[in-house]
C-alpha cells in the first residue's frame, strides 16, 4: 500500500506527502472540536513525519522478511541485543540515506526511552 507508492520517491515528494498527512491530522482534530492552540504543538514536523514514514515501512520491510536486526543491535552506543538498539539503527540508517533528515531523526532519538 503506502510502502509501494513511496518506494524510490524523493525526499521532495516525501515531503509533501508527509505535509499532506499533517494537514489531514490538523483538519481531523478540528472537525472533533479541538483547539489547535492545544495541541499543534504535538504535532510532527514535516522532516520528522517523513522520518516516522520511513521508519514504519523499514518496520514492516524487517516484519515481512521475519529478520530482526540483531547485527545492529551489537553497536555498543545502542544498548546491545534490546528493541531501542534495533529502533537506533533503524533511524541511523534513516539519517545516512537522507543527509538532510538527520536533525529530525536526532531529535526522534531523543524521544527515545533513554534517549542519546
Amino acid at each position: 500500500m503506502a510502502e509501494s507508492r513511496r518506494a524510490g520517491r524523493s525526499l521532495e515528494v516525501l515531503r509533501a506527502e508527509a505535509a499532506e498527512e499533517i494537514s489531514v491530522i490538523v483538519e481531523h482534530r478540528c472537525r472533533q472540536g479541538d483547539d489547535p492552540w492545544d495541541f499543534m504543538h504535538t504535532l510532527p514536523t514535516v522532516d520528522e513525519q517523513v522520518v516516522l514514514i520511513l521508519r514504519a515501512e523499514a518496520m514492516d520491510v524487517d516484519v515481512r522478511i521475519g529478520r530482526r536486526s540483531s547485527q545492529w543491535s551489537a553497536h555498543p552506543a545502542s544498548g546491545h541485543g534490546t528493541e531501542h538498539g534495533e529502533e537506533y539503527h533503524r533511524l541511523r540508517r534513516i539519517a545516512l540515506q537522507h543527509p538532510e533528515l538527520t536533525q529530525a531523526v536526532w531529535k526522534l532519538m531523543d524521544a527515545l526511552p533513554g534517549g542519546h
